[in-house]
């Protein structure tokens, strides 16, 4: 499954989150989803595993321009200067000439701005295939009208059926802005929901690949973030089935505003 993004780049809709993954695990995690057949790898500065990420790639043996890679801005490196540097910093890390897209991590209060503006310049350098946001609530996406040239082709935020996020999720929509899922499947912390296992019984899968398929169905990007090659497996194979327009509401309707980081990004506003 794949999306095209405003800019006309097409990007796979499932892939691999990396967060919590260091050395030789972040490198076999990586050649282990890419032989499954990931072909979206998410890392970050923060995750501290930008170059064990890039040994995996390299190992895989799988062409560069058929593995999408996006990295992120870390908190401390934001600001124009800091922000330019630390992109040379990744792509150096991960033995890589560009990245397909590249994020702002977080909206940091009294940097955002100065930040984008270093990333919408590798963008229109043709450093980076693509640039987006994470964790960007509404009011972030309202502000940004003053001061970006470049609608964001992404926003990664923490979304699942336990925090759908509507009203940000319908803002994106409008913009013709991506949303991207971290933490999709709440790190097993519903599992055992009544709810979601009664569906999960109904189309014969588990509880996470329910959840995966949840966003997909939605079109929003979903990466789910798994070490055990069992569990990218399991994860991987959602793509045989969909979920119906009726049970879609129903998993909608799971809302409780739920978050597994306990960090609501509008306490930077």
């Amino acid at each position: 499954m794949v999306y095209q993004l405003h800019n006309g780049i097409e990007m796979p809709l499932l892939g691999l989150g990396c967060w919590a993954m260091w050395d030789e695990e972040a490198q076999k995690t990586v050649e282990n989803a890419l032989e499954i057949g990931y072909r979206l790898i998410d890392t970050a500065s923060m995750y501290q595993n930008e170059a064990a990420v890039g040994a995996g790639i390299a190992a895989s043996g799988i062409a560069r321009n058929d593995v999408f890679v996006t990295t992120k801005v870390a908190n401390d490196d934001q600001g124009y200067e800091s922000t330019l540097r630390a992109y040379e910093k990744s792509c150096t890390l991960m033995g890589l000439d560009y990245v397909d897209l590249y994020l702002m991590h977080w909206p940091i209060k009294g940097t955002r701005a100065e930040t984008w503006r270093a990333m919408e310049r590798l963008y229109e350098e043709g450093a980076v295939r693509a640039i987006g946001v994470c964790n960007f609530a509404l009011p972030f996406l309202q502000e940004m009208e003053g001061y970006a040239n470049i609608i964001p082709m992404v926003n990664q935020c923490e979304l699942s059926p336990y925090l759908y996020q509507k009203d940000l999720v319908e803002a994106c929509i409008a913009k013709n802005i991506l949303m991207q899922a971290w933490s999709p499947i709440v790190r097993g912390k519903r599992f055992d929901d009544p709810k979601l296992l009664e569906i999960a019984r109904k189309y014969g899968k588990s509880p996470a690949q329910m959840l995966i398929r949840w966003g997909l169905d939605h079109k929003f990007s979903t990466i789910p973030k798994s070490s055990s090659k069992e569990r990218l497996l399991e994860n991987f194979e959602v793509l045989n089935f969909s979920i119906s327009a009726e049970d879609i509401a129903l998993m909608d309707g799971f809302d409780e505003g739920f978050r597994v980081s306990g960090e609501d990004p509008m306490s930077m506003y």
